[in-house]
């Protein structure tokens, strides 16, 4: 963005967000929403406006599709709206969803306002590592949020090591959430990738993994948010917590007119 751009936009204040890193119950969604419950209470109590529960917070990343998807308005997704209600938040948060009319569910991220409205983004790279493809549909379309005048951009875990939808949306973004069950046996690069998206992007990143077991994996949590220069702000690992921190879109826009590096990026490529 330009210095004369800059001077048009009219920037939002900061929005603090909080990074609820929690263990999962393997497939019982009501003992996972009573887990969540005590978490988003606390990020509220602590001035959150923007709270991130990981992929899949009420299951765990189970490929048993057809027992834990839930319909759209399903259990899971009326008390994310009522939760959000009760504690005036936004919620975004990893369900397994079964698509209307669609042959396969679809792993989602929920963006629930405080009034309970809700929207959706579809998991764009199902992990064929794990078949993940087998059970779950693919998303199509790269989608930014506005939450209370910060651009936010959803993507789900496996979707991190990818990164065109990230490069396709940078312009129009301030932050970038990926929510994920990311084990620990790869969580070098879940932190690599995570501050490389920030700095390739001049933006905030930030990252909720879960932390525990999940059906015989570990997951050792490493959620994190780093700011347009890769700097992290906040971080934790190997227990339940919840962090804070603020994106200021002001700040986004400050660093790509100081060091505009997005300006010069190529659309196309020969070899």
């Amino acid at each position: 963005m330009s210095g004369e751009d800059r001077g048009r936009r009219a920037f939002a204040p900061p929005l603090r967000c909080a990074l609820v890193q929690t263990d999962v119950a393997w497939e019982a969604w009501e003992e996972n929403h009573s887990r969540a419950a005590r978490h988003v209470a606390l990020a509220a109590q602590g001035g959150a406006r923007l709270v991130v529960l990981p992929e899949m917070f009420a299951t765990g990343f189970s490929m048993d599709a057809s027992r834990i998807a839930q319909p759209e308005g399903g259990p899971t997704e009326r008390w994310l709206a009522a939760t959000a209600r009760a504690h005036g938040v936004h919620l975004l948060a990893g369900v397994a969803v079964a698509g209307t009319g669609a042959p396969l569910p679809f792993n989602e991220a929920l963006l629930v306002s405080p009034g309970g409205e809700v929207r959706r983004f579809a998991k764009l790279h199902p992990f064929s590592f794990a078949k993940e493809e087998r059970v779950f549909g693919s998303g199509d379309t790269v989608v930014t949020w506005d939450v209370e005048g910060v651009r936010v951009t959803p993507l789900v875990c496996y979707d991190l090591r990818f990164p065109e939808p990230f490069r396709l949306a940078a312009r129009e973004t301030d932050l970038f959430v990926v929510i994920a069950n990311w084990p620990d046996r790869r969580r070098t690069h879940w932190s690599t990738l995570l501050k490389a998206r920030a700095v390739e992007n001049l933006c905030y990143v930030l990252g909720v993994n879960r932390v525990g077991e999940g059906n015989g994996l570990l997951y050792a949590g490493d959620s994190a948010i780093h700011d347009p220069w890769g700097e992290t702000l906040a971080s934790a690992a190997g227990q339940e917590t919840v962090l804070f921190a603020d994106v200021d879109p002001a700040k986004v826009a400050r660093t790509r007119d100081t060091f505009p590096a997005l300006a010069d990026v190529k659309p196309r490529y020969s070899r």
